[in-house]
């Protein structure tokens, strides 16, 4: 029988065996294992096509490392935070490991698929899943959310190149909810005597994804920048969403952080006012721009928490781009000129 010391990156195993081993289900993409302190992920991005879940794959490392994207759990419908998608949400603080599987071929012709055992991973502590629209079971557009998977300390993931997401066969858009980096906070389940372990992002100065403290800080001031502005706008009577670009021949998905309606405007939020973060957001929305409908007459503008230095405002100009800025008591730069 499986124990914790067989989980090694690259082991090939089957679902009963990790179920007769860990007591937990043998069916479900997520199937956690409460008594073995563990949430056991199976990603099969092939056979997830079936059920609108396109997401799956290694995912292109990001400034904080490598990354798994998952879709989470849900078949029909919107998916939401809750039921097994919870379990990976709050695995953290109730102290349970979450281990990922990628199938590996079928042991017979419509028979069980091997698992190959990619390695302990943790929920990223900075945005846990992106919403991202793609078909249900039932061939309908739904929201999905796309869980972002980090490897955990130690772990080196036994993943291949075949486990990259797969490109996009044509170039889509889609239309999405403003792209707001801060979810909904997880309420966790009452206990019963016993204790639940804190997550590390709480007690420490970097969280069990080596992601420190400042960045995270920074990426959820980014969520609440927009946030406020997307208040601010819907009290002047605007309407606000943004898209989701999928690129022919390209992995993943572009996502801009907000599109005003009323204003045919683009805006990219960035957490800090440095150089570096404006100039990234120049490049995104110049990106971005190309594949917005109507373009020509599009205006684009960075939304930033605070004002910037004088040259970098004059940076902007140049490159003709609106400047918002978050204020005391409200967003200078706005209306764009």
């Amino acid at each position: 029988m499986l124990t914790t010391a067989d989980l090694v990156p690259g082991l090939v195993t089957m679902r009963e065996d990790v179920a007769d081993a860990f007591g937990c289900g043998k069916y479900q993409g997520i199937e956690p294992a409460s008594a073995s302190k563990k949430v056991f992920v199976y990603s099969d991005p092939a056979a997830g096509a079936e059920y609108g879940y396109t997401f799956d794959g290694r995912g292109d490392d990001d400034e904080f490392g490598p990354l798994y994207l998952y879709t989470g759990a849900g078949a029909y419908g919107p998916q939401t935070p809750t039921g097994r998608n919870k379990s990976l949400l709050t695995a953290a603080e109730m102290g349970r490991d979450v281990h990922l599987f990628v199938a590996d071929g079928e042991v017979t012709p419509g028979g069980a698929m091997r698992q190959r055992y990619i390695g302990q991973m943790v929920v990223d502590p900075i945005t846990p899943y992106v919403v991202r629209r793609g078909r249900d079971k039932a061939g309908v557009m739904r929201d999905a959310l796309v869980f972002r998977f980090r490897p955990a300390p130690g772990t080196t993931p036994a993943w291949t190149d075949a486990d990259k997401q797969p490109p996009a066969t044509k170039t889509t858009i889609e239309i999405t909810d403003p792209a707001v980096t801060v979810p909904a906070p997880i309420v966790l389940p009452k206990q019963s005597g016993a204790k639940v372990k804190k997550t590390e992002q709480h007690t420490t100065s970097e969280t069990v994804a080596d992601i420190r403290a400042s960045q995270r800080e920074v990426k959820r001031r980014e969520g609440e920048l927009v946030k406020a502005f997307i208040a601010h706008l819907e009290a002047a009577g605007h309407k606000t969403h943004s898209f989701q670009f999928t690129i022919a021949g390209e992995p993943g998905t572009l996502t801009p952080d907000l599109y005003d309606v009323n204003d045919h405007a683009l805006y990219e939020a960035k957490g800090l006012t440095t150089r570096a973060n404006v100039r990234m957001a120049i490049g995104q929305l110049a990106d971005y721009r190309r594949h917005v409908p109507n373009n020509k007459s599009l205006r684009v503008a960075v939304l930033l928490p605070a004002a910037p230095t004088p040259d970098v405002k004059e940076l902007l100009v140049e490159q003709k781009i609106g400047l918002v800025y978050q204020t005391d008591d409200g967003f200078a730069g706005w209306p764009l000129a």
